[in-house]
């Protein structure tokens, strides 16, 4: 196997990220894609208010059940329609229940308008990316990162209200653990031609807890723990939330799609 060691100068969403190793050809370390600096500036949200859904959206999780979800192998798929999401449902909210896996929408979509509402537990797996993280899927392809950010430093482009390991946010907009955070996203999906080239990116603007956090912001590709993200062509696809091993609630989840 050939491995190389070499400095590759990597830019993602103008901020410099360090050294790799490449074995392959391939970046073979997570290291590399993480960004550290500069940090986000902190802002305090306003009063959180619970929103109801227009009349003309789809409500995916209203606090009764999980009708609307079923069982996911991984954020990225495949999902399985036809088996029970594993999460938890009580008192009007629902639970990630670690190790059950992640939980994807029966319907599969493209461009949409989302709300979604979420809290971190108090007791989590440590500091970090260990502290309630989770994550919103588009297309189970691309992730809008979950995690407990309030006084609790991590890698810029994997905090709260990133895009994952490719856009850090603007501002730091989280509240502390236990109390309800909110998401309001507009989510244009990628277009790709008949060839399977990508002809138009996907964009993203995302107010975390009413304060912008992405504005209009360029998804590169697919979300990668490793390496840089990836443009293979796809359709439609599910809404998939995420199982890292936190008991990260949700509540009131609708979208709109969009044309």
């Amino acid at each position: 196997m050939l491995k190389n060691f070499l400095c590759v100068a990597f830019m993602i969403s103008g901020f410099s990220i360090g050294c790799a190793q490449i074995t392959d050809g391939k970046i073979t370390t997570p290291e590399p894609t993480e960004v550290w600096e500069p940090q986000p500036r902190v802002v305090s949200p306003g009063e959180a208010k619970t929103k109801s859904a227009p009349s003309d959206a789809i409500v995916l999780f209203d606090g009764k059940n999980l009708d609307q979800w079923c069982y996911s192998q991984s954020e990225y798929g495949p999902s399985s329609p036809d088996k029970q999401a594993g999460w938890e449902v009580k008192d009007g909210v629902m639970t990630v229940v670690p190790g059950a896996k992640h939980i994807a929408t029966k319907k599969k979509f493209g461009s949409m308008q989302l709300h979604i509402e979420w809290k971190t537990p108090e007791v989590t797996q440590g500091k970090g990316q260990d502290n309630g993280n989770s994550g919103v899927f588009f297309q189970q392809k691309y992730e809008l990162q979950i995690l407990g950010n309030y006084k609790n430093k991590t890698y810029a482009n994997g905090q709260a209200g990133s895009i994952y390991k490719q856009s850090m946010p603007l501002v730091n907009a989280s509240r502390p653990k236990e109390e309800w955070q909110s998401y309001d996203v507009i989510y244009m999906a990628p277009e790709f031609n008949e060839d399977g080239i990508k002809v138009k990116s996907a964009f993203i603007t995302v107010f975390h807890n009413g304060v912008l956090v992405q504005n209009h912001t360029e998804i590169k590709g697919t979300t990668e723990y490793i390496g840089m993200p990836k443009n293979n062509a796809h359709g439609k696809g599910p809404l998939c939330l995420q199982d890292h091993g936190n008991k990260v609630s949700y509540r009131n989840i609708w979208v709109r799609e969009l044309k």
